[in-house]
This record gives C-alpha cells, sequence and structure tokens, in this order.
C-alpha cells in the first residue's frame, strides 16, 4: 500500500511514460561488444576469482538506463495535490431587480456628508454586495444577473461571473425622467427576472426586488409574478427604498433651473410583504442608505449556504527532482565508465 502523500500522485501527461520503453535498448547500446582477449585455455579464466571491477562493468549501462527511466517520468509531470487547499463555492443563481422610476431621483438618502438620489445610493449599495466592502464579502461565485424597470423591463445584464463587468453596466443605469418610461412595473421586472432564472440549472436561485414605489404599469401584477416565482421555486426578497410620505425630487423650471421640490411619495409594503411570504423570502424597509446596506447584509448572510469542497489548487511539482536525478545518473554513468569501470576497447 503506497503512503498517503503517493497515494495522490497525479501525471500531466501520461503519454510520456511511454518513452520508459527506450530505457533496455540504452541498456544494451551502452553496454556494447564484449572485448576479448585470447587464451590458450578457457579454464584458467573461468577459475579466476572475478574482481569487484568485473561485478560492476554493468553499471554505467544501467545508471543509463535508469536516467532514460528518470527523464519519462520528469515529462510526464508528476506532483502530488496539496490536501489543505479547501475552497467553498455558493452556487446560487442572482438576479438583482431595480427600480428606476423617476420616483428613484428622490434626494431623501445620505451619503457622507451628502444627499444622493435613492439610484445612486442603492447602486453603491449592491457594488458592496456584489464585489465586497462595508462588511460584506462579496459573491465571487454566484452568477449574478440585473434587470432594471421603470414602464418597461429590461434585462441589462445577463447571469453572468464577470462581475465587474455587471457592476460598470449597473453604474450606467439611470432615473428615466421621461414621463413614459418613468413609472413603476415591477410586477413586469419580477416576472422578466423568474423567466431568466427557471431555465437555469442552480442549487439555489433568488430574486431581489428593489423599488420604492407602487405598481403601476405593465401587463403583470407583482402578485402574479409572485405565483410565478413560487411555481419555479424560487425565493424573492424584496427591498422598499425610501418611505411613504414626502421626499424632495429634482425638478427642472421653464427658466431652465433644476430645483428640488417635495413630491409625494408612497411605497407598497403590504404588496412587497407578499411577495416575500409567498416566495419563502423576506421584506425590507430601507429608510436611509445604512437601511439599505444593512438589508443587503442581511440577504447576503441568509444566503450563504456554503458547499465546502477539496479543490486542488496548488500542488508539488517533481519533475525537478526526478530530472536532477536524471542528470545525476547520467554523469555518474559517464565518471565511472571513463575511470574506475573503463573497459578495454
Amino acid at each position: 500500500m503506497l503512503p498517503e502523500p503517493l497515494s495522490n500522485l497525479e501525471l500531466r501527461e501520461p503519454l510520456f511514460l511511454a518513452l520508459a520503453l527506450l530505457a533496455p535498448l540504452v541498456y544494451r547500446a551502452a553496454r556494447g561488444h564484449r572485448s576479448s582477449l585470447v587464451y590458450s585455455s578457457l579454464r584458467l579464466p573461468a577459475r579466476g576469482p572475478r574482481g569487484w571491477r568485473a561485478r560492476l562493468a554493468a553499471l554505467p549501462a544501467a545508471l543509463l538506463g535508469l536516467a532514460v527511466l528518470l527523464v519519462a517520468l520528469a515529462m510526464a509531470g508528476p506532483r502530488i495535490p496539496d490536501q489543505s487547499s479547501i475552497v467553498r463555492r455558493e452556487g446560487i443563481a442572482i438576479m438583482l431587480v431595480v427600480d428606476r422610476s423617476g420616483s428613484m431621483d428622490a434626494r431623501d438618502f445620505v451619503a457622507g456628508d451628502y444627499t444622493t438620489s435613492r439610484l445612486d445610493a442603492v447602486k453603491q449599495v449592491l457594488g458592496t454586495f456584489v464585489a465586497g466592502g462595508g462588511g460584506l464579502p462579496g459573491r465571487p461565485d454566484d452568477l449574478i444577473g440585473v434587470i432594471a424597470f421603470g414602464t418597461f423591463a429590461d434585462g441589462i445584464c445577463p447571469l453572468t461571473l464577470d462581475h465587474s463587468n455587471l457592476l460598470a453596466i449597473l453604474d450606467d443605469v439611470e432615473v428615466a425622467r421621461d414621463r413614459g418610461e418613468g413609472q413603476t412595473a415591477a410586477g413586469e421586472g419580477l416576472a422578466l427576472a423568474v423567466e431568466r432564472l427557471h431555465r437555469l440549472r442552480a442549487r439555489s436561485k433568488v430574486v431581489v426586488l428593489l423599488t420604492d414605489g407602487v405598481n403601476n404599469a405593465g401587463n403583470i401584477t407583482p402578485i402574479q409574478a409572485a405565483e410565478l416565482a413560487k411555481a419555479a421555486a424560487i425565493k424573492v426578497y424584496t427591498v422598499g427604498a425610501g418611505r411613504t410620505g414626502v421626499a424632495p425630487i429634482p425638478v427642472r423650471t421653464a427658466s431652465g433651473r433644476t430645483l428640488l421640490r417635495p413630491v409625494a411619495v408612497q411605497i407598497d409594503e403590504r404588496t412587497l410583504e407578499a411577495i416575500a411570504a409567498r416566495t419563502g423570502g423576506h421584506y425590507f424597509n430601507a429608510r436611509d442608505q445604512e437601511g439599505l446596506a444593512e438589508a443587503y447584509r442581511e440577504i447576503d448572510s441568509l444566503e450563504r449556504s456554503k458547499l465546502t469542497e477539496r479543490r486542488y489548487l496548488q500542488y508539488r511539482e517533481l519533475y525537478g527532482s526526478l530530472a536532477s536525478a536524471a542528470l545525476a545518473a547520467i554523469m555518474l554513468a559517464t565518471v565511472l565508465a571513463g575511470t574506475l569501470l573503463r573497459r578495454l576497447p
């Protein structure tokens, strides 16, 4: 039975082991023809004692054959995996559904010492949710996609592991300021997310739906979309950004100036709670940037069903030792054949 390290031995290029078949040929070629002396009788040398040189005469040829074997093994790329390399995969597919309706331009969130729009606050928090930071480890092993909705729902980034490009695309999302695009089709956004996840093979499928208003556009209601998610075993977390009441929203005047004016805003929290309850998720109300970050931190912790596996990412390569041993065997064979074990021509 092999020792534990050797039992895990791997060969990167096992076909090179075929070179080991050359070892007997090299051995025979290195021994060459036998030297001969003329005797009147063969009885005399047969009765004489064999010296150590005669006994070791085949050693240089054997060393050369051994060198061929070692070279063949070295070229096969033997390596022993480092068993301490443990990785953890999440195996989760997450679709981020983000509201970009006109009310997402409300300036009632604060980032540092400055007010910021709800959408900009959401993009900042999603950046840390995906890439890590602010107490979050990030989601490097998860498939993540983004859907933005106003009056219409658009899949702006498909499910991907290329999170740097995803965040660059998300950063370009802007509030729909045109009245024809600035309504809230939350049902359409959720339904599109379900459609994208439904045909995907993944151990867990999650939608994070964020909105700050009431569904007032689209042909699919949020509850209908929630039923589709439930049928597809997709969990939906809902986040309500802001609060019902009055929020300052930039308004462009006839003179071309932009002023902050108080505008009535409303969140349909009852519907968001119902969506989460139907699909096994949770509802979070984020009234400021910290609340928004806390909501995504909570979602991050809830969707951390780790799958631990052993993946060999580091190896101890053995080809160097074998190549050095082959070189040493060749040098020793050369020295012995030219000195102590030199044969007569």
